[in-house]
């Protein structure tokens, strides 16, 4: 009935009803905004909201290592120590306090990510404050709040920086996926079968499938 798009379509832009190509975590930040029993109303308007979104909470994620002196870039799941458990909190300010206490009860909630996502953007709100210099927070704070990114940003909701440090976009690793994916369905077409499963190899050999 051509009233569905699927996750390769989205990753390469193909279909005539999307303005561009979106990321992998893009696509996840965007499911990750409507609850999972709920409806995600789709356009490439909420799409590229999405998109601007996921980039604030990565760049406040940077913003926050350089805050505590942290060399890395980004702040990948597990390097920061051991989860904080719900219960042992250690911010002394109150406003980061709750945006830790409500990102736990909402994620208890029947895992309601848009409400947890609305508290990690409050999160970002005050890392750009303290960023800009309109706000001090002591250095539990600050550590409240790298932790929380650390745990249920890149942790339980999966998100991670995709451009990474060499710079490559997920769009340009989309267009690259496209060349290969396309060479190999030429193959195939013309019974070249050696081609075709060199091809699928060197994929799977990537973690590719």
């Amino acid at each position: 009935l051509g009233n569905f798009i699927t996750l390769p379509q989205l990753f390469s832009g193909d279909p005539p009803k999307l303005e561009q190509a979106y990321s992998p975590m893009t696509i996840r930040f965007f499911i990750l905004q409507a609850h999972y029993r709920g409806t995600l109303d789709f356009s490439n308007e909420a799409l590229q909201a999405a998109d601007k979104g996921l980039k604030r909470i990565l760049q406040a994620a940077k913003d926050l290592n350089a805050l505590l002196g942290r060399q890395s870039k980004a702040l990948p799941y597990g390097e920061y120590g051991e989860n904080i458990a719900p219960d042992s909190c250690k911010a002394t300010n109150p406003e980061v306090k709750a945006i830790f206490d409500g990102v736990y009860d909402a994620l208890c909630d029947d895992m309601n990510t848009p409400i947890a996502l609305s508290h990690i953007f409050d999160a970002v709100r005050i890392i750009n404050s303290v960023k800009d210099k309109k706000l001090q927070l002591a250095k539990e704070d600050l550590e409240t709040l790298a932790q929380l990114f650390d745990d249920i940003v890149f942790g339980v909701l999966g998100l991670r920086d995709e451009e990474g440090e060499n710079g490559k976009s997920g769009k340009t690793i989309a267009g690259l996926m496209k060349m290969v994916l396309e060479s190999r369905a030429e193959a195939k077409a013309a019974k070249d079968w050696t081609k075709s499963d060199h091809i699928r190899d060197c994929l799977n050999e990537l973690g590719i499938t």
